[in-house]
């Protein structure tokens, strides 16, 4: 499939947003007519912290709708040295609300009220915070749907993404064709940098220290390639007169993505579109645009041959049959407890969940980072002990699940690279899933309660 959307001129009809202690107001523009609608609802935003890659907290806004459950999630990224709370990140924010989509926005480390040293982030540590981000949302709510990055946080959502696999529809505003486009910025402080290591050089009227290291991680960083590779819906927005980031950068990435893509004009703007109108038409547009291929990713309803992961068993001992989508498992038990012993055991399957997680979370980890994994191979074993004798668990009562994971790294890799990635391995989803609470519903088809009258 491939779609292009080009628009030139923006609705001028969008009112600002009110804002009363926290309650606030939004409002719609319906894109057909170009009528400007009543207020739709209010809703309340809510703070919230999350720890990054390395232990620091930052602080975010998560702006919700107050008409139900979010049709989807969106994560936003701010400009360089800018903050989740810049006029417009948040209009972009509310008129996303305001067509049912969640929102989180965060201040990333040693900025606005997140935790770390600014001097010693990086480009790659901006993009490691998004990460960070997306699992927080997935772990506390549901993963995200929607990337959005303002000037460089526009070339992080770009790179960030091949991390983020639920993330289906991506959208920059004002972003650099390259992350080293910052060091325009830099100025005559950019020598001193070089030369001495580091420099206080004054941004949008507030000072900072850059250090060598953040330009050393820019020259690294390769967006040609990640761009290609996206694989993602696409939606460059850029104003003409940008005199921060010009508009060849939005041809560069424009040129460079694969369909389907779309190019967002945004008419008389400037860079930070101090103009409210400005940012809520881009919040409206995005929001518009991005709903179509949110619907064309949801699976389809299950049917009563189609119920996603399916088992049956009949009466011969305890083979079961799997369908897992198009993909057909047999499980069963050995034969000395009764079985035919023709697959693995139910636990079988729950630690090779485990265990195929694991290696594909190092697998996508270590390419993303460019680190030499040749093979990674792991190893589990579970065992039910008794809680006397599991130092790690907060039960003593009673007997214990242990899964003791044993993993083998090859490659050219250094002890700092090995250290870490025995940290990701932790971050698997299942891996996840199997340490928060878990919660079965169980109940007779719909078909069989009506039998009954139940």
């Amino acid at each position: 499939m491939s779609s292009s959307l080009w628009v030139t001129s923006p609705w001028r009809h969008l009112p600002n947003h009110l804002i009363s202690r926290g309650l606030c107001l939004y409002s719609c523009t319906d894109f057909t007519s170009g009528v400007h609608t009543a207020p739709t609802g209010l809703y309340m935003p809510e703070k919230t912290v999350f720890p990054n890659a390395g232990g620091a907290n930052l602080t975010a806004q998560l702006d919700l709708p107050d008409t139900g459950d979010p049709k989807a999630f969106a994560l936003f990224a701010h400009c360089f040295t800018c903050g989740r709370d810049l006029t417009a990140a948040r209009n972009i924010s509310r008129s996303l609300v305001a067509l049912g989509f969640g929102v989180l926005r965060f201040d990333f480390t040693g900025l606005g009220e997140s935790e770390g040293n600014f001097p010693d982030t990086t480009f790659s540590s901006n993009v490691e915070d998004l990460i960070s981000a997306s699992e927080f949302l997935a772990d506390k709510y549901e993963a995200p749907k929607i990337l959005i990055g303002h000037s460089l946080g526009g070339a992080a959502v770009l790179q960030a993404a091949s991390s983020i696999p639920s993330a289906v529809a991506i959208a920059t505003v004002g972003a650099p064709c390259e992350p080293g486009h910052v060091k325009k910025l830099l100025g005559n402080s950019l020598d001193e940098i070089q030369r001495t290591g580091s420099a206080q050089v004054s941004l949008a009227g507030r000072s900072f220290t850059i250090r060598s290291l953040f330009l050393d991680d820019l020259n690294e960083v390769r967006m040609k390639e990640t761009i290609r590779g996206l694989n993602r819906a696409l939606l460059v927005c850029h104003s003409p007169i940008d005199q921060t980031v010009g508009i060849d950068n939005a041809g560069r990435i424009f040129d460079e993505a694969l369909h389907p893509k779309s190019f967002l004009s945004l008419d008389t703007a400037n860079h930070l579109l101090t103009d409210p109108r400005d940012s809520q038409y881009v919040g409206s547009v995005i929001g518009t645009w991005a709903a179509r291929f949110i619907e064309e990713s949801r699976p389809p309803s299950p049917s009563p041959s189609d119920d996603g992961v399916s088992v049956c068993i009949g009466r011969e001992h305890y083979r079961t049959e799997i369908m897992a989508g198009s993909h057909s498992l047999t499980a069963d038990e050995p034969q000395s407890l009764g079985g035919t012993g023709r697959g693995g055991t139910p636990y079988d399957l729950l630690l090779s969940a485990l265990r195929a997680c694991t290696a594909i979370t190092l697998r996508m980890y270590a390419d993303r980072k460019e680190w030499p994994l040749e093979e990674a191979r792991v190893r589990l074993r579970h065992a039910k002990v008794h809680a006397n004798d599991c130092e790690e668990c907060e039960s003593k009562d009673g007997r214990v699940d242990v899964i003791d994971r044993e993993i083998e790294l090859t490659g050219q890799l250094d002890a700092e690279q090995l250290l870490r990635l025995l940290e990701i391995a932790d971050r698997c989803p299942v891996h996840r899933t199997l340490h928060s609470q878990i919660v079965v519903r169980t109940e007779l088809r719909e078909g069989q309660q009506r039998r009954f009258g139940w």
